[in-house]
């Protein structure tokens, strides 16, 4: 432990957080930044008069480094060390040194602004720049001004432009602590590689057979390619002559591994035998592995991507930054001289890499972040004008600002409603909060729970694929409920409901394809939404699932009708004459419903007039994934909100409002046209027609 270097620099650090509200540390990567600088206030006696936050813009992350704290404290977790994570918390009235993610120290704050329970808050990892911690810079300069006399915030990172943090925060001082304990080895490949799946697997294969002991961390995009890849390697390994080199245990890691598996990456390897760590980005900053000396970078991550002007997401795979390249380089020579293998050329990272990862803040949805700030209700702050380290687009601030009008969070002149004050009480997207609050209304809150709970857990629903030694292999394969025709939402009700039926047992996940963790995470994401909701309902809220309808007893008719309110922004009308359907408001996006929908035609074999989604991703093309049938008369007042939507008045004069009038005015003449012509083969033509026709008569006036 006394090998970590930021314990040489304790005095050091120390000196400068007793005469500073606010203190910048670099540290660069195996500094020991994340784990010892909790330890170190603690042992200097600022848990006396508060706890000590340390935020963490990953879930696994949080868990990980208070499991690691507490053992090297000797305590139990969740007693003096412990953490907090969305729909999980292992903290006790002892707790003293509290890792959470930086979305549950933003809802913290709801109840208390001041954050009086902390005498520190530590902000780690803010280099990713997630959109929560872009957040809490800003409310964090806010609060030093207001605390300044019982509050040290600390801004720790590894990469991070700290001139640009320190102006930002008034000049405060910057610390450097070194990091990278041995030299690490850059090799560049000549040109890219056609596909930076073999190439990865090549060279890993290349290192085992010809390299010293040491551990492989490779660097993939998704959870996919890293099964794959495990796969790949484990069948061969095991083919390789024997004694022709040493065993190897090949790992996944990524956020959606269950912990028990996660774990394993953090024990070393046995005797003679080496690990391959086959992970995503998770494995640059937010968990360190010890044991690695050959690091694979791909050159690439899977970035999510929202387009305002769209309402739309996409799930690219994209170059990292300069700084990314460096954190990865810098997860080798932790315990001796290590390599780093990029699969690109010197000069793609000399001449095409960003120098930095773009802000979250800056491709991200904004309409949750917007009815926080708003929510908050503090004089001082505007939405419009809070300050952000990197301001988002005002385009993405007026798209957010006209999502949670359409859906009542706020009024026409752009504050909070008493209905968004409740939404922003729920640990939900604005989406999922709407709707629960109608379906209270309506009478059908147990079962919208219920699909809250399951659309939170992201159950991944696939096919059945069984064993072929499997003695029920020759049986039909479990179906899964078929949504009544209505869609996704009730599907997924459905899905629950059956599960609920057979009390909750495992081999029924099993036998039907559902990964068990996720059911049970949805299980107690319902429970813990049912008694945030009991505090707020207006009736009785079933806490236990006592959700064991009989088939055919309803059409789950007042379910769809509160999914309608709740998904107001995210509307899309069946084209007549075209295979698809068009987004409705102030988008005309030509979509179609994703093919795993369980969406049906009706029995005279045409889909619904209209239907609401939840989310709205290009990937080969535009599609609609998670998708309900709703009715036209559910429709209607919200087009005619639409259509009253004054974008000045929401905005208060935001610059980016002044081309909305035209972009929905369009929008609206070339839906018109679409609707006649019956094709929607040149809409984007039209829309630009029509925009350019608007513009043409707004100049002769």
């Amino acid at each position: 432990m006394a090998a970590l270097p930021i314990l040489l620099f304790e005095d050091k650090i120390m000196e400068t957080v007793e005469k500073n509200s606010v203190v910048v540390i670099i540290g660069e990567t195996g500094s020991g930044k994340s784990t010892q600088l909790s330890q170190i206030l603690h042992r200097r006696g600022y848990t006396r008069s508060g706890a000590i936050a340390i935020t963490q813009p990953r879930r696994v992350a949080a868990v990980s480094v208070s499991r690691r704290v507490a053992y090297e404290v000797g305590v139990q977790l969740g007693e003096e060390v412990g953490y907090a994570i969305r729909f999980e918390d292992r903290t006790s009235d002892k707790t003293c040194i509290k890792y959470l993610t930086d979305g549950v120290l933003l809802r913290e704050s709801l109840s208390n602004p001041e954050l009086d329970q902390y005498s520190v808050i530590i902000l780690d990892e803010a280099h990713e720049r997630s959109l929560n911690t872009d957040i809490l810079l800003g409310l964090m300069k806010r609060l030093v001004k207001l605390r300044s006399s019982n509050l040290k915030v600390l801004i720790t990172s590894a990469t991070l432009d700290g001139v640009k943090v320190s102006k930002f925060f008034s000049g405060c001082p910057v610390v450097n602590v070194p990091g990278t304990l041995f030299p690490v080895e850059m090799l560049y490949s000549s040109e890219r590689p056609k596909s930076y799946f073999d190439a990865s697997f090549r060279t890993a294969l290349d290192i085992h057979s010809r390299e010293p002991p040491g551990d492989i961390l490779i660097f993939m995009t998704g959870q996919d390619d890293i099964d794959k890849m495990v796969s790949k390697l484990e069948e061969k390994i095991q083919n390789l002559d024997e004694g022709s080199c040493m065993d190897a245990l090949v790992l996944p890691l990524h956020g959606t591994l269950p912990p028990e598996l996660q774990v394993r990456v953090f024990s070393p390897a046995p005797p003679d035998c080496r690990r391959i760590i086959v992970s995503t980005n998770i494995a640059e900053t937010s968990l360190t592995v010890d044991g690695v000396v050959y690091v694979i970078d791909t050159g690439y991550v899977k970035q999510r991507q929202y387009n305002p002007s769209t309402g739309m997401y996409s799930l690219d795979v994209v170059q990292i930054s300069r700084v990314q390249a460096d954190q990865r380089a810098g997860r080798a020579g932790r315990t001796r001289p290590g390599k780093c293998y990029r699969l690109y050329p010197s000069i793609v990272y000399h001449e095409e890499l960003l120098d930095a990862t773009v802000p979250e803040i800056q491709r991200s949805s904004l309409a949750g972040t917007v009815l926080y700030l708003k929510s908050l209700n503090l004089p001082d702050i505007d939405i419009l004008t809070f300050d952000f380290l990197d301001a988002p687009s005002r385009e993405s601030l007026a798209d957010a600002l006209m999502q949670l009008y359409v859906i009542d969070a706020i009024d026409a002149a752009g504050m909070i409603t008493h209905v968004g004050r409740t939404m922003a009480e729920l640990p939900l997207e604005p989406s999922l909060s709407r709707t629960l609050i109608e379906a209270d209304e309506l009478g059908c809150l147990s079962q919208a729970l219920t699909v809250a709970a399951v659309l939170s857990a992201e159950i991944a629903l696939r096919p059945i694929q069984r064993n072929a030694k499997d003695s029920k292999s020759k049986e039909q394969p479990l179906q899964l409920p078929d949504g009544s025709r209505w869609g996704d939402h009730i599907q997924l009700l459905q899905i629950y409901e059956s599960w609920d039926r057979a009390d909750y047992d495992s081999d029924w996940c099993i036998n039907h394809n559902l990964q068990v963790r996720s059911m049970k995470f949805s299980k107690d994401v319902r429970k813990q939404l049912s008694q945030i909701m009991q505090k707020i309902s207006k009736g009785p809220v079933d806490v236990q699932s006592s959700l064991r309808h009989r088939k055919g007893e309803h059409d789950y008719r007042s379910l769809r009708k509160a999914l309608c309110k709740g998904y107001g922004n995210q509307l899309a009308e069946r084209m007549i004459h075209h295979n698809g359907f068009r987004t409705l408001g102030y988008r005309s996006q030509l979509v179609q419903v994703h093919p795993s929908s369980a969406l049906e035609t009706n029995e005279d074999g045409r889909l619904s007039d209209y239907v609401v989604y939840h989310e709205l991703i290009s990937t080969s093309r535009p599609f609609m994934r998670n998708v309900c049938a709703v009715d036209m008369a559910w429709v209607m007042p919200i087009m005619k909100k639409l259509e009253k939507m004054d974008v000045y008045k929401l905005s208060g004069g935001l610059e980016a409002a002044i081309t909305k009038p035209v972009e929905h005015e369009a929008h609206q003449q070339a839906n018109k046209e679409i609707n006649s012509s019956g094709t929607g083969d040149s809409v984007e033509r039209k829309i630009q027609a029509a925009r350019e026709r608007y513009l043409a008569r707004k100049g002769k006036k």
